[in-house]
């Protein structure tokens, strides 16, 4: 088996980790069931749709999939990355019905979505005994799943636009909140009626809001303008988007 560079890693295991071989075949498979095991376990830590086995099966299937595309060409002289090609694309798809649009027009599910085809990536990369760009990866992502939600928030805290999920207590009350709003040193940019609570007798919106006051984008988070809101009488409910 040809490869671009030498890797460290696999000269460190030796020939055998990285010529295709029953026991380097083995290897793989194994490195890719941990690896992906302790991505779906940071998922399903955090209660995500895409769990444990999921991971797992996406990353098995690519890895195979790598497996065997290696194999035709070694054995076979077929220089087509069909199987690795059709797996990943096949993942693609799956990862994206894994998306939902919730009751408060909020997409849920984008990052595990992507998280399942950046582990079937993962997975080929496995497959191919690439281990020293595998392992970089991998802490790569896992980073990028743990440590930067608290920055990402923080951000989007910080930041001058912000949209809000609204229920009032009756549509009349809808005019009091756009005073308030503005008094607030708040500018409206968009509204829009959610219709999935039509017949619950509340007046629901989603809204898209911006800081105008200097001192409230200096001195005032997201959260505190939110629990300033939520003290009005005829709100029902209030949170960001």
């Amino acid at each position: 088996m040809m490869f671009l560079f030498s890797d460290p890693i696999g000269q460190l295991l030796g020939s055998w980790s990285v010529d295709l071989t029953i026991w380097s075949t083995l290897l793989r498979i194994v490195l890719s069931i941990i690896l992906s095991a302790i991505i779906g376990c940071e998922r399903s830590s955090k209660r995500h749709a895409a769990g444990l086995r999921t991971f797992i099966i996406v990353s098995l299937a690519s890895t195979l999939a790598m497996i065997v595309d290696l194999t035709l060409i070694k054995d076979l002289s077929i220089g087509f990355w069909i199987i690795s090609a059709s797996t990943i694309i096949g993942i693609a798809i799956i990862s994206g019905n894994t998306i939902l649009y919730s009751s408060k027009s909020q997409i849920k599910g984008l990052t595990t979505s992507v998280g399942l085809w950046a582990s079937g990536i993962l997975g080929l990369v496995i497959g191919t005994g690439y281990y020293t760009v595998v392992l970089f990866c991998f802490i790569t992502f896992l980073c990028v799943l743990s440590l930067i939600p608290p920055l990402e928030i923080y951000l989007k805290n910080r930041s001058n636009h912000f949209e809000i999920h609204l229920e009032l207590k009756n549509y009349s009350y809808l005019k009091d909140f756009t005073t308030t709003i503005r008094e607030l040193g708040l500018r409206i940019d968009d509204i829009e009626a959610n219709t999935s609570y039509i017949n619950s007798g509340l007046s629901v919106y989603s809204i898209s809001l911006s800081i105008l006051n200097n001192k409230l984008r200096e001195y005032k988070t997201h959260t505190d303008i939110i629990n300033a809101l939520k003290s009005l009488d005829y709100i029902y409910y209030i949170e960001e988007m």
